[in-house]
This record gives structure tokens, sequence and C-alpha cells, in this order.
């Protein structure tokens, strides 16, 4: 248990500090170490545990917190949060001084309009990772496609469509 306890502070204070543009831009690198490297779970039931997170309050990042949960029980949770959440709470009170001190200054707009496309180029990585692992069927795939568009084209509240795609799962028509 302890071997575990020190591969979850390892891996999610590593995270923590790549969390650039917040914690979705890391899923890709969480899956990959849970799944892949460490074996605590498989891809599906990661993609079930980002989705229980998603849809409970609180920050964006529990998922992280049920992992730790499912790992090494409250012990992996407590370690997991305070892992995902205190590296780079440290970094941005070591640098926020000299941050502010140069808003003004042209390598810190550089900096700042580097770190965008990274950012929307890591969250899309996520994004793919999800699609990839819960549209395991064409009628789950359509399902995604149908909803992806209707999240671009209209300004329907996203809590009809993801409760539409509910009941569509829950009725048997996704198998």
């Amino acid at each position: 248990m302890n071997d575990t306890l020190i591969a979850l502070a390892t891996i999610y204070a590593q995270l923590s500090l790549l969390a650039f543009g917040g914690g979705n831009s890391i899923l890709p690198e969480m899956q990959r170490q849970v799944v892949d490297v460490q074996h605590w779970m498989t891809a599906r039931e990661f993609a079930s545990m980002y989705a229980l997170a998603q849809a409970a309050p609180g920050p964006n990042m529990l998922v992280s917190t049920l992992i730790g949960w499912r790992v090494a029980g409250l012990s992996g949770a407590l370690v997991a949060t305070f892992a995902m959440t205190w590296p780079s709470c440290l970094l941005t009170l070591a640098v926020s001084s000299v941050w502010f001190r140069f808003r003004d200054a042209r390598w810190r707009k550089l900096v700042q309009a580097g770190i965008v496309p990274v950012t929307v180029g890591l969250v899309m990585a996520g994004a793919v990772l999800l699609t990839r692992t819960t549209s395991a069927t064409l009628p789950t795939f359509l399902m995604t496609v149908v909803a992806t568009a209707i999240f671009l084209r209209s300004k329907l509240h996203p809590l009809i469509v993801l409760a539409a795609a509910a009941a569509l799962g829950a009725s048997g028509v996704l198998v």
C-alpha cells in the first residue's frame, strides 16, 4: 500500500505541474499513467470515473480524488488530491509576483500567446482520448458526433443534450 501511495503522489505531483489551462489538459497523460503504466483500472473505468467527476459539483479534477480512492481508499484519495493541487499552487504562488510585475513585458505576452495553442491541443487530445474510449460501437460514435454537432451549432443547453443521450443509452438503443 505504501508503494501505491508513493506512486499516486509522484504521478499527480508531476501532472499538477503540467496542467496549464486546467486539469483537462492532462487527461491523456493521467489516463496513460493510471491505465497503461500502473494498470490500476481499464480505459473504460477511467472514462466512467471522469464522467462521474464531471457530473459532481466541485473542481473539475475531482477525478484524481476518485482514482486515489479506488486505488488506495481514503488515504489514496487524500494523497492524490493533495498531490494534484499543492505543487501547482506553490508554483503559482512562487511566480505570481514576477508574472504580475512584468504584465506589460513583451516576453510575457509571447509566453502567454505560446501557451494558448499548447493548452488547446492538450484539451483536444483529452477529448479524443475520451471519445475513443467511450465510442466503442457505431451507435455510440454516432451519438458523440451528433452531440458534438449540436454543441457547436446551437445554443441548446448541454444538459438537455446529455439527458437525451442518457435516455437513449438507458433505453438500449446505443448498444
